[in-house]
């Protein structure tokens, strides 16, 4: 089935599940504190830090919100004030220039070949839009957000609901036979699948050292890198 268009997953994908966990998270962890103390009462800032404390049960001292929010990166939680306020702080961290976002060579290689060739390129993670925004626009390849047409976060839904690629791809304006969705991750691959995209499972040995084949991969069609995805 001819593809249109590409949606791509990042951690684990264009980039290592390593750069998240031991550069991304530990960066924010550290900052946090001081990033709440200096920016607290700035608008966007207090919304996502009071949303933390309702969800808390009410009222509670900005320490309080800031050892809660510390507890759900070292959890990995998914949630969307959290994944706010990380990208702010690496907003901070980036600019500073204290790390660039790594980006797979060949994710780059590929990503500016299929915008070339005049593929519409648009990014799907469960980290913030901004955030995505300054993974690609300060990664180890440059500046590479102008290769994407738009973004979506876990706002649209979660990364394992076919909803959220229904909705992706109405957004788009496309068939959602006529888009394919690359991800290391298979739950999210069978979501896309159900929603009708097309998927490839991303099974690169860095972030995988044992292959991912025959049952494990529930039948999406299996590659290592991005040279192999094949338009």
């Amino acid at each position: 089935m001819p593809v249109r268009a590409i949606l791509t997953d990042i951690e684990g994908t264009t980039s290592s599940i390593s750069f998240v966990k031991d550069v991304l998270f530990p960066y924010a962890r550290r900052a946090l504190p001081g990033f709440v103390r200096e920016h607290g009462q700035e608008p966007e800032v207090r919304r996502w830090l009071d949303a933390v404390a309702t969800e808390q049960g009410g009222v509670c001292g900005d320490d309080t919100i800031v050892e809660v929010l510390q507890g759900w990166i070292d959890q990995d939680r998914k949630h969307t004030a959290l994944k706010a306020l990380q990208g702010m702080v690496w907003d901070a961290g980036y600019r500073n220039a204290d790390f660039t976002a790594h980006m797979y060579p060949d994710a780059a290689v590929a990503l500016r070949e299929w915008h070339d060739a005049g593929y519409p390129l648009y990014v799907y993670s469960s980290g913030s839009v901004p955030a995505q925004k300054l993974f690609f626009g300060h990664s180890d390849a440059g500046d590479l957000t102008s290769l994407v047409s738009n973004w979506y976060d876990t706002e649209i839904g979660g990364k394992r609901e076919a909803d959220s690629y229904r909705r992706i791809a109405e957004s788009i304006g496309i068939a959602p036979g006529d888009l394919v969705f690359l991800s290391d991750v298979v739950e999210e691959l069978d979501a896309a699948r159900d929603a009708g995209l097309q998927t490839v499972l991303l099974d690169r040995r860095q972030d995988y050292p044992q292959p991912r084949d025959g049952e494990a991969t529930h039948g999406h069609r299996r590659v290592e890198t991005f040279a192999d995805v094949g338009l």
